[in-house]
C-alpha cells in the first residue's frame, strides 16, 4: 500500500511539472515556451537577480573601485553588461531603443554608451532597462531558426550560439561582480 500511495504521488506530480517545464512564466509576465529558449531565458533570469541584487548591494562610494589600472570599475563593469544587453542581440536583427544610442554593427555607439559617467541609481535603472529588453527580444526569438547563420564579431555564429554567447557573456560579469563585490567587502545577498 505504502509503494502504490508512493507511485501515485509520484505520478501526480509529474503530470503537474510537466505543463510547468513546457511553459513558465518570465519577469515581464510572458508565458515562455519549452525548449533552448525557454531554458537560457529562466538562466538569464536567475542572472538578472543576481547582477541586480549586486548592484544594490554595493555601495555608491565603491562604484569607482577598480582592481587594477585599466580594468574596469564597478560602474564600468554594469553599463557593460547594460549595453551587450542591448548590442549582441542586434546581430539577430533585434535593435535596441533609440535612446541608448547603441546601433547594430557600430561598436563605437556601444563604447560611447559604457562610456557614460553614470551615478548608481542612473547605472542601475540602465541595467535594469537593458535585461527588460533582453527579455523581451528573448521571448520574441524564433526556436526554428536556431540554426541559421549570422554574423558576429567577424565571425560566423547560429543564432543559437549567440543566444548562449549572450547567456554566457552574463555568467562572465557575474562571476566579475562577485569578485569585485567581496573585495569591497560586500557579500552577495543570495549567500546570506
Amino acid at each position: 500500500m505504502k509503494r502504490a500511495t508512493h507511485l501515485l504521488v509520484t505520478a501526480g506530480l509529474l503530470l503537474l511539472a510537466s505543463p510547468l517545464a513546457a511553459q513558465h512564466e518570465g519577469h515581464a509576465g510572458q508565458a515562455m515556451k519549452a525548449g533552448l529558449m525557454a531554458d537560457l531565458m529562466r538562466d538569464v533570469e536567475q542572472v538578472q537577480t543576481k547582477v541586480l541584487g549586486l548592484a544594490e548591494a554595493i555601495p555608491e562610494s565603491a562604484w569607482s573601485w577598480r582592481p587594477g589600472e585599466g580594468v574596469r570599475s564597478v560602474g564600468e563593469v554594469f553599463l557593460h553588461i547594460a549595453a551587450d544587453n542591448y548590442f549582441i542581440p542586434t546581430v539577430a536583427g533585434a535593435m535596441p531603443p533609440a535612446a541608448s544610442g547603441i546601433k547594430a554593427g557600430d561598436y563605437a555607439s556601444v563604447q560611447a554608451y559604457e562610456g557614460r559617467s553614470l551615478d548608481k541609481a542612473a547605472t542601475v535603472a540602465e541595467v535594469k532597462a537593458s535585461f527588460e529588453h533582453l527579455s523581451q527580444v528573448m521571448h520574441q526569438a524564433d526556436e526554428a531558426a536556431m540554426d541559421e547563420q549570422i554574423q558576429m564579431f567577424g565571425q560566423s555564429f547560429t543564432r543559437r550560439q549567440m543566444w548562449v554567447l549572450t547567456t554566457t557573456h552574463l555568467h562572465e560579469h557575474l562571476g566579475q561582480m562577485i569578485a569585485y563585490a567581496r573585495s569591497n567587502a560586500v557579500v552577495p545577498p543570495w549567500s546570506r
